[in-house]
């Protein structure tokens, strides 16, 4: 049976609940102590950037079996204001609210699939996949 999370974002204790789900999520598929630093860290990132700019949404987090290969997926969803240019929001540097800007391009580096899917005043949804090795 396939494991999946959902939490509701909308204070920094959801932060903290998407985290520790992610993390014993991870643990029981079988990744070790630095993957899942990895896999927790783009959830804190994610989870962090729905409460900043969105200020609720979800974080659902599963177990994934593709051609025999396991893994762990996040989807972070929220009816916020949109990202309006993507591929602003990607390069490394890049903030709107002061911080360091490495959020977004830190996620895509410490998984191995990514993908955003953003309308302006609709909501974004961003897809992360870490495959166990």
């Amino acid at each position: 049976m396939q494991v999946q999370t959902h939490v509701d974002i909308h204070s920094e204790w959801g932060i903290v609940a998407a985290r520790q789900a992610g993390r014993k999520l991870a643990r029981e598929i079988g990744f070790g102590s630095v993957d899942q630093a990895r896999v927790t860290t783009a959830i804190s990132e994610l989870a962090r950037n729905i409460y900043l700019y969105a200020n609720k949404g979800q974080i659902h987090i599963e177990e994934v079996t593709v051609s025999g290969k396991r893994g762990i997926k996040i989807i972070a969803s929220d009816e916020g204001p949109g990202i309006k240019d993507i591929r602003r929001v990607m390069e490394d540097g890049y903030t709107t609210s002061g911080g360091l800007g490495a959020g977004l391009p830190g996620v895509k580096r410490l998984m191995d699939e990514f993908k955003i899917d953003s309308e302006p005043d609709e909501g974004t949804t961003i897809t992360a996949v870490k495959w166990l090795r």
